[in-house]
């Protein structure tokens, strides 16, 4: 089915930006002078809340639910790792890409007809705009290092 892929892809993409924001903050913790913890905490909050509402969609529509990234979340890790050792900015600039991607996959979602009224609610009414306040902060917390 279709709309269970997409669902499923969709809750990989939240477990991944999960565990990157997971990484970026223990890194902003370990270096005091990257202050942006306070800012990219209610961002990761909003992502496993998300997670959790995807996976409960899942089970309600029969499937079962992933529970971790997968290649995606490996890649991720792998990508912010890198912007890690180069520094703050590096590490915003891999967060804003992944939330792009997000807000794109969630835009793609809802091209198709068929998708399940429940999971096309969930996205119009939070997960979509959550992607671009997160975008937003970003941009903001990149504009703040230039």
């Amino acid at each position: 089915m279709k709309q269970m892929k997409t669902l499923e892809k969709l809750l990989k993409d939240e477990l991944s930006a999960t565990e990157t924001y997971q990484q970026a903050l223990d890194k902003i913790r370990e270096d005091v002078a990257m202050g942006e913890a306070d800012e990219l905490m209610p961002i990761f909050e909003a992502h496993k809340e998300a997670a959790c509402s995807l996976q409960d969609l899942t089970t309600r529509l029969g499937g079962t639910s992933a529970v971790d990234s997968g290649a995606w979340g490996a890649w991720a890790k792998l990508v912010l790792g890198g912007a890690n050792m180069l520094g703050m900015k590096a590490v915003l600039k891999a967060l804003h890409e992944g939330e792009k991607s997000g807000e794109s996959d969630y835009k793609e979602a809802l091209l198709d007809a068929e998708l399940p009224s429940d999971l096309r609610s969930l996205i119009e009414t939070k997960l979509l705009s959550a992607q671009k306040s997160h975008i937003e902060t970003l941009d903001r917390l990149l504009a703040a290092t230039a």
